[in-house]
């Protein structure tokens, strides 16, 4: 058994479930091994990732198995199943699920626990493709200790729920460190060594995409351009950046957008080449500027898309295609530069601020300051 911080948690609740059956059962639910696994994260502060996606579709699955009425008796396999719709929509209502697409329900849950269970002769997910219903596969909630049967789908909520509860406190937890620091009017260096710290492979996606968004606003809003219909009225105007809506790294959308030369920002974490040329087919090839969660170069990160993406379209001109909408990669070091220059022209708290701002909004955060 891997024990982390929030294992004890896991423990306890099967405890107060099952009484000093709680090793047994641990040890014999590959589905508990696999929470286990999932919720490392709880105790190691809001900037690790939340891995929610893959925990709420096993949550509004099982969810719904209860709801039936199905851990205490009754037919599962007779089940019509749960509809998609309805769990999908479900997912979204959850704390920081709001964005969630359909990608765990569909096949993530599954791949994934393959992979940490390769011996296992069960996936949790089954669906029928045609009428669009998904079970939990039963096998794996119900864990057999000395003849007695034991179901855990309970069990399984209430770990995912403490996991929420654990989780929403880290973020409450940040925000007022944000909140703090903006006090601290004498230790701008404090400010700027907590805002690089965000600056991170490791660092929660939502967290990353807040403080790019924070720091390129102020980046760009003294820059100025000239446009307009007639040489004789040129029109001036400030380079403004809005963000399209809440947070998400991975929700598939364009995440800002800059007025008024009408520039598509998208951020994400990963380098498969097949997300960016879908964020690309999204919008007809529109040019995208792409801010990626690496330390890698530039020129690395480029290389690795066009690499990868040439042993899969064997047509050179498709490749070049795509590739020439791709109208700059921002990697964590030109964050850091851009920070940098943000500092340098007086407007650390202003980014501070934002960060504070837009966390407050992804995370539904408030408190008795906030009207």
């Amino acid at each position: 058994m891997k024990n982390h911080s929030f294992t004890e948690n896991i423990l306890l609740i099967i405890r107060q479930e099952f009484g000093k059956e709680e090793e047994q059962i641990f040890e014999k639910s590959l589905l508990i091994q696999y929470l286990n696994k999932k919720t490392r994260s709880a105790n190691r502060g809001s900037k690790s990732r939340g891995g929610f996606a893959n925990l709420y579709a096993i949550y509004v699955i099982i969810e719904d198995y209860i709801a039936n009425g199905f851990e205490k008796q009754g037919d599962y396999s007779a089940y019509e199943g749960a509809l998609f719709s309805n769990l999908f929509v479900r997912q979204r209502e959850l704390l920081f699920g709001n964005k969630l697409q359909n990608h765990a329900l569909n096949n993530r849950v599954n791949s994934e626990f393959q992979k940490c269970f390769p011996g296992s002769e069960y996936i949790p997910i089954l669906r029928n493709h045609e009428t669009n219903r998904y079970w939990f596969n039963e096998n794996l909630l119900k864990i057999k200790i000395n003849k007695k049967t034991h179901n855990i789908a309970k069990t399984v909520i209430a770990i995912i729920d403490e996991y929420i509860r654990t989780k929403q406190s880290a973020f409450q937890r940040f925000v007022k460190s944000c909140e703090e620091l903006q006090k601290i009017s004498n230790s701008p260096q404090a400010v700027e060594k907590f805002i690089l710290s965000l600056l991170a492979p490791n660092v929660d996606a939502r967290f990353f995409e807040i403080v790019s968004y924070s720091i390129l606003k102020y980046y760009y809003h003294d820059q100025q351009i000239y446009w307009g219909f007639d040489l004789k009225k040129l029109n001036k105007e400030n380079l403004t950046l809005y963000k399209t809506g809440r947070t998400n790294a991975n929700d598939g959308g364009i995440d800002f957008v800059m007025k008024p030369l009408g520039r598509f920002f998208q951020v994400t974490e990963v380098l498969d080449f097949k997300k960016y040329f879908l964020d690309i087919d999204k919008i007809q090839k529109y040019p995208v500027s792409f801010i990626v969660k690496s330390e890698k170069t530039i020129e690395e990160i480029l290389d690795k898309i066009r690499d990868n993406a040439s042993k899969t379209y064997s047509i050179k001109t498709i490749v070049d295609k795509y590739m020439s909408c791709i109208e700059e990669i921002i990697n964590i070091p030109t964050l850091v530069s851009c920070f940098e220059k943000t500092v340098d022209q007086g407007y650390l708290n202003h980014v501070l601020e934002e960060i504070v701002l837009q966390s407050k909004v992804e995370f539904n955060y408030e408190d008795e300051n906030d009207e």
